[in-house]
């Protein structure tokens, strides 16, 4: 059983490659295919008309060479051209830009695997709202990877007595938060640590958690789990809890005051939630004013600080009451 579980995580890293370089222009496409790289620490593509193709590997910026290296002598990088836009933007949309029209409008498309592409150009805008994208000449391509596990020693810390602590997750932005999330949800869902499942009702407005292509999660997010695709967090979180009768409402990157005050709502009704936010410190988001009711009628019974320039480190958890939770005597750990 061990071996034919290595066999389908290697099938599924495969498909996972082909589904990112299907999207390349061919002049690219050969040059990723050269695997002079552990592909599970790529984490971003970004093309620009004009400049070098850059890629975020393990948290770090790199060039691309001819020869399919990573280097930062901008001497030896590829450059893009509209050339390469243009023949990327036909993979991405199965050669129908106009399918993918609404999704553009939002400045980015969600394709097979679950990977995400940043679309940045001419902004067509018509009665205060976005009404399509022209000339666009650059992409950014974000990498959906799931890391499962990767919540494991951190869940011990998200219990208390047997329940499941009202969360908020904080992180610089590219530190890890949402496969963090993705887990939490996924073995929260599924049952851990001899807990049984709960129902978890995931509001996930950039397609990020769930990844969903054409309506089905690309990521496993555990199977008492229901989706809301591409809905503003305000307005998924009330209807979640009106329709679906979650035990557990998750979201990525609050930070509005809509937001904040369905959060509070959701409490309120005796769901569990677990958050994200982008932040470097607690002290910075209890600065934030959308959050300073919440925080402080002490609500959130659970703060999990990720550390900054790194991928999926935990700097520390605190309590409602700002004290810190350890694993044993580590202050510092891996999650991912």
């Amino acid at each position: 059983m061990r071996t034919g579980g290595k066999r389908d995580a290697g099938r599924e890293l495969s498909e996972k490659k082909e589904q990112v370089f299907h999207m390349l222009a061919l002049d690219f496409r050969k040059v990723f295919q050269m695997e002079r790289y552990e592909f599970l620490k790529l984490q971003e593509i970004r093309m620009r008309v004009g400049k070098p193709m850059i890629v975020v590997y393990e948290g770090e910026e790199y060039y691309i060479s001819e020869q399919g290296s990573f280097t930062k002598q901008i001497g030896q990088a590829m450059y893009v051209s509209e050339a390469h836009i243009k023949e990327s933007l036909e993979y991405i949309s199965n050669y129908s830009m106009y399918a993918f029209e609404e999704e553009i409008r939002q400045g980015y498309v969600t394709v097979a695997g679950g990977h995400r592409v940043g679309l940045a150009g001419k902004v067509i805008w018509e009665r205060g709202s976005t009404k399509s994208m022209r000339y666009i000449s650059f992409l950014n391509i974000r990498l959906a990877h799931e890391i499962k596990g990767c919540a494991d020693r951190l869940l011990p810390l998200l219990y208390q007595k047997d329940m499941l602590c009202h969360t908020l997750i904080i992180s610089p932005p590219g530190c890890g938060k949402t496969t963090l999330l993705r887990d939490i949800i996924r073995q929260v869902s599924n049952g851990n640590r001899g807990r049984a499942g709960l129902t978890v009702g995931v509001v996930d407005e950039r397609s990020e958690i769930a990844a969903c292509y054409q309506g089905k999660p690309e990521n496993d997010l555990g199977c008492r789990t229901d989706v809301l695709d591409g809905c503003p967090k305000s307005q998924g979180m009330m209807m979640l809890v009106r329709s679906m009768a979650p035990r557990v409402i998750a979201v990525d990157e609050a930070g509005s005051t809509e937001d904040v005050e369905a959060m509070e709502y959701v409490m309120n009704c005796g769901v569990r939630l677990i958050a994200t936010v982008h932040g470097t410190s607690l002290a910075e988001v209890r600065g934030k004013p959308a959050f300073i009711p919440i925080l402080k009628e002490k609500l959130f019974e659970r703060y999990v600080l990720l550390k900054a320039d790194s991928v999926g480190e935990i700097e520390a958890v605190f309590d409602a009451n700002g004290t810190e939770k350890r694993i044993g005597r580590e202050r510092e750990w891996k999650a991912c």
